[in-house]
């Protein structure tokens, strides 16, 4: 699903009752307007994918892209599968993908204009995702399949660690910021909000 609004009242009951679907993987787009939850991606069911800049610098490097979002759901319960200390409910993302406009996806065009073109967003990084889990085929059909590699050692084979950027603040200001919440805008090792578990590594270890 790449698209997404503010969260609501209820949302809860209204994401079980349309994007819950045992043994069919749901991936939504966690916004691109930086930190901040949107819905469906804040969905118990879904798994919420967030955005990464990809560049070629010798190697291959991520970092969060700005424009990805995250932060704490307002309505949703956090699942079972969660457990990072400073969000009360539902935390976005879970994984992430290329979503940067300037370091996106190429596609070629043979409609009207054919040529090539990129294309970014979390509307690309959760077709991205998508895609990966089509090619695990079953066993595989929720946030849970990621989460588990936080409890394999660091780093792992299944997915690439992004451990720099930022899509905005989460942490307050001055005095009063609390710098334990600056995962849920900030790549940093392990779990973090605009990139999740990481992004895969291809379907390595699922």
């Amino acid at each position: 699903m790449f698209y997404g609004a503010s969260e609501f009242r209820g949302e809860e009951a209204y994401a079980t009752a349309h994007y819950s679907h045992p043994g069919v993987a749901i991936t939504a787009s966690s916004g691109d307007a930086g930190y901040g939850a949107e819905f469906p991606a804040a969905g118990r069911d879904v798994i919420a994918v967030g955005g990464t800049s990809l560049r070629q610098e010798g190697g291959w490097t991520q970092t969060v892209w700005s424009g990805a979002g995250s932060g704490c759901s307002a309505y949703v319960a956090k699942p079972d599968w969660q457990s990072d200390d400073g969000c009360a409910n539902r935390t976005i993302a879970d994984v992430a993908a290329v979503a940067d406009p300037n370091t996106g996806v190429q596609v070629y065009d043979s409609y009207e204009s054919p040529g090539e073109m990129v294309f970014g967003g979390t509307s690309a990084s959760a077709q991205i995702v998508a895609g990966v889990y089509g090619l695990l085929g079953e066993g595989a059909d929720d946030a849970s399949s990621f989460y588990a590699g936080a409890i394999f050692p660091s780093p792992s084979p299944v997915l690439t660690d992004v451990t720099s950027g930022s899509n905005g603040s989460c942490t307050g200001h001055g005095r009063f910021a609390d710098t334990s919440l600056a995962y849920l805008c900030t790549g940093e090792t392990g779990y973090d909000g605009p990139t999740g578990m990481g992004t895969p590594a291809g379907t390595l270890g699922f």
